[in-house]
């Protein structure tokens, strides 16, 4: 990076996770000052991270988690903040150039907001915050001045292939799927898939939580939603395709019906490195892709009969209000009950349809307390439904 990105100030929420571990890798490779980061229990790992990077200081969602932290870096200056409160509190106080918010759920809503009420720059990995509140998360953002930068693989191909044209020049966007590890299951097939198999994506290396929203293609329905928010297209106008190699990353096509692809090897760093130096592009940090070595590159339709969740998240962006919030409230509760053993892998399709059809009203809620209540209101009507 240049000499004035050498010396930008970042801060990771959510840095023991998958794509907050890989946020410091590029902030160390770069020499990026970090200030702070947050995670949610792993307090033996943010331990490590303060020491290592001289952080000012860190937040902890877990209380027993904080108070863990504070006995081990009590020998340091690190301000240690306590739950999901002090997550907002530590982004208020820092002051950093961008922050990676890369917390999971719908946990990183109202981080997402402090960061943006900061006046940071938003490199956003928590596709949640888009999905649960999209339209309060921009009109924020745009009445701050902050910028949004995708950190998702998809959405960072989709804004640079947008930098060929203009808004009014699109026609569609063309956002592409691996299929996940049970692409070409039939209905009857997916009732009998164990957690190691929904856990063993084809390409991408992801913590569970998103590993099994890919293996449903929820994940996909999420980044539909996220799409027509980050950039202004309405859902009619995104097609998902599934291409199995992940080597295209998105596409958009315009209204001379040329189509700008983004490509590069499957890595996240890529998508973190691009976000955090953004408008200069960096030197690279991941592996060069060898196009001769492709033997092909395959397009296919998504089967939303069998992935129904993917048709369910379309549905409810269009109808929009508080559904959306609803179907990623309903979905992380039937996860959750999957990863735990407690549901079958069939059942989160099955309760998060159910409770999308039975809160169907949420379509009038557009106010964050509303849209709130109704996360509540479908993780108890999901808990209800699978006898959590």
């Amino acid at each position: 990076m240049s000499n004035t990105k050498e010396k930008q100030t970042i801060s990771v929420l959510g840095s023991t996770g998958s794509v907050g571990e890989q946020a410091l890798d590029v902030a160390d490779k770069f020499g990026l000052r970090v200030s702070s980061v947050s995670a949610n229990t792993n307090s033996k790992r943010v331990e490590e991270q303060a020491r290592k990077f001289s952080l000012s200081s860190v937040a902890m969602a877990d209380e027993s988690a904080a108070a863990d932290l504070r006995v081990r870096l009590a020998d340091t200056d690190v301000k240690v903040y306590a739950g999901e409160s002090g997550i907002c509190e530590m982004v208020a106080s820092e002051k950093q150039d961008t922050v990676v918010n890369s917390i999971i759920g719908e946990a990183g809503l109202l981080p997402t907001l402090a960061v943006i009420d900061s006046g940071a720059r938003l490199a956003l990995a928590n596709k949640e915050s888009l999905v649960v509140a999209g339209e309060i998360v921009m009109a924020r953002a745009k009445e701050r001045g902050v910028e949004i930068l995708p950190v998702d693989s998809e959405h960072s191909a989709i804004f640079q292939c947008l930098k060929s044209g203009r808004q009014s020049e699109i026609k569609k966007i063309l956002l592409t799927a691996s299929g996940g590890p049970f692409y070409g299951y039939t209905k009857e097939q997916m009732k009998d898939i164990k957690l190691s198999d929904a856990l063993a994506h084809p390409t991408w290396k992801m913590g569970a939580k998103i590993t099994i929203d890919s293996a449903t293609l929820m994940n996909k329905g999420f980044e539909v939603i996220e799409a027509v928010h980050l950039f202004g297209v309405d859902a009619d106008r995104i097609q998902v395709v599934v291409h199995r190699e992940s080597i295209i990353h998105s596409m958009v096509e315009y209204i001379d019906n040329s189509i700008i692809a983004q490509m590069s090897v499957p890595d996240m760093r890529l998508c973190i490195q691009y976000a955090v130096a953004y408008p200069e592009r960096s030197p690279e940090i991941i592996k060069e892709l060898d196009l001769f070595s492709i033997s092909s590159l395959t397009f296919k339709k998504p089967d939303t009969e069998t992935f129904a969740l993917l048709a369910c998240a379309v549905d409810a962006v269009k109808r929009g209000g508080a559904l959306p919030a609803v179907l990623n409230a309903a979905n992380e509760v039937a996860v959750g009950a999957f990863l735990q053993g407690r549901a079958e892998f069939y059942q989160i399709t099955e309760s998060v349809s159910e409770v999308l059809s039975r809160l169907g009203d949420a379509e009038q809620a557009h106010t964050l307390d509303s849209i709130l209540e109704y996360d509540r209101a479908a993780r108890d009507e999901a808990c209800r439904i699978l006898k959590l």
